[in-house]
């Protein structure tokens, strides 16, 4: 009986040890990085937030980023008149200009119109959009008013 004590003594610390090698072999992971590692998911979604929500620069960025965009549509639509409003009057020649560069105003137009609406769709845009813009432009609309 006396043989069984002592192997089950010897096997008692040796499970010990065991754990308790376990146990400082954990700490350290946690003492020297793995700490940082498990809450690596966490943390990087605050430092994302933090770092487009909460920046000032991010913030006034896109809220000047939809004037800009909606300035760029007016403006092609401006150009587009005038250039309509010469073509009048204008040799045949320079209507085949005027026409290639009404095309190319129309297309950049419609470009501008599709940026603006899909930044305005953006989950992270959409909240520094001026309440006085359009959430939408219609790339079919012939006069687009930015502020109201």
């Amino acid at each position: 009986m006396g043989d069984l004590r002592e192997g089950a003594r010897v096997g008692v610390w040796a499970v010990g040890g065991v754990v308790g090698l376990a146990v400082v072999y954990l700490v350290g992971v946690f003492a020297f990085g793995g700490a940082g590692w498990i809450t690596a998911p966490f943390r990087g979604e605050v430092e994302e937030r933090e770092r487009t929500v909460a920046s000032g620069a991010f913030r006034l960025t896109a809220y000047e980023e939809f004037f800009d965009l909606c300035a760029s549509v007016q403006n092609a639509e401006g150009t587009i008149l005038v250039l309509q409003q010469e073509r009048e009057a204008a040799t045949a020649t320079r209507r085949s200009q005027i026409d290639q560069s009404i095309t190319a105003l129309r297309a950049s137009r419609i470009e501008s119109v599709n940026e603006y609406n899909a930044k305005a769709a953006q989950e992270h845009r959409a909240p520094f959009l001026d309440s006085g813009l359009p959430y939408r432009l219609d790339s079919a609309a012939e006069k687009t008013t930015c502020a109201a």
